[in-house]
């Protein structure tokens, strides 16, 4: 009678026991996804910060080179916008990935918002320049444009900064395919043979046409940096490529595609792909897989 009240007892014990180890492991495993995705989440916040701020001092700087009130008014007015989005963003938790979505295509307006003063003013600036050209009397007939563009003769190098910053790059439509060794598609991670990137770079008829070297990088569940095609600038520090590829850009929107070819044992969970072209972090986005 004992040894059939016993027996059960001990099974059950075993199963309890096997299920304490089994649940310890799984946390142990999500801690760690979740570390590299709060410290990939940390640097894009950081990132978004420090365009905001370079937006606001930009304003600051373009109302220095006008004497037009009204244009001076409409500055001033996106300078505050673009300083509240920023404090709203310093803060928000990093792990806000709801706020920090939203904050992101508020970055993308002021991005835009910016690019179009920018155009104005260069296209003023290049008035001012012709009207130079002219005579006394063709002068007279612009003398109310010329008001309004007194003081816009910045320098070549001032001018070349405010559009760089309009200039930059955007990566959209961001993909990651795990390819078997067939070429097919998979969610199983541990049957990958190569990893595919899709994504496009965003039309932008402001930015310089020409070749540009855009670099990959892909994180592991683990924190671990796939790869290694060697290193490159960003944030005032050299970090480590998981593909690199030399694209041209005409201004348009131009799709690229990228591989890296499996060389260590895979393991499921979520992978982090960024973007980066210019020493800009242009885009990323997080993929699972089994």
């Amino acid at each position: 009678m004992k040894k059939k009240v016993i027996i059960p007892l001990v099974a059950i014990m075993l199963l309890l026991v096997g299920g304490i180890a089994y649940l310890l492991f799984n946390l142990n495993r999500q801690k760690q996804e979740n570390q590299a995705m709060q410290e990939l989440a940390a640097l894009d916040k950081k990132e978004m910060e420090n365009e905001y701020q370079q937006f606001a001092n930009q304003y600051s700087e373009m109302k220095t080179q006008i004497n037009n009130d009204s244009i001076v008014a409409q500055l001033t007015a996106e300078q505050e916008k673009t300083q509240r989005l920023l404090q709203e963003l310093k803060e928000t938790k990093s792990t806000d990935a709801r706020e920090i979505a939203r904050l992101k295509k508020e970055l993308a307006t002021v991005r835009a918002v910016l690019r179009s003063y920018v155009i104005e003013i260069d296209s003023l600036n290049r008035l001012n320049e012709n009207l130079r050209a002219e005579n006394t009397q063709v002068r007279g007939q612009y003398e109310e444009a010329t008001r309004q563009i007194q003081g816009l003769n910045t320098e070549k190098a001032s001018l070349s900064e405010k559009v760089a910053i309009a200039a930059q790059l955007d990566a959209i439509s961001i993909s990651m395919t795990a390819k078997n060794k067939r070429g097919k598609s998979t969610e199983l991670i541990s049957k990958c043979k190569n990893l595919q990137v899709n994504f496009s770079l965003a039309k932008n008829v402001t930015a310089q046409n020409g070749m540009r070297d855009i670099y990959v990088r892909i994180t592991t569940p683990t924190g671990e940096v796939l790869g290694n095609a060697g290193s490159f600038p960003y944030e005032n520090r050299t970090i480590q490529a998981s593909m690199k590829k030399t694209v041209e850009y005409g201004g348009q929107e131009t799709p690229v595609t990228m591989y890296w070819n499996v060389t260590q044992a895979l393991v499921g969970g979520t992978y982090s792909v960024s973007i980066f072209a210019d020493g800009n972090m242009i885009g990323s986005k997080s993929f699972t897989f089994k």
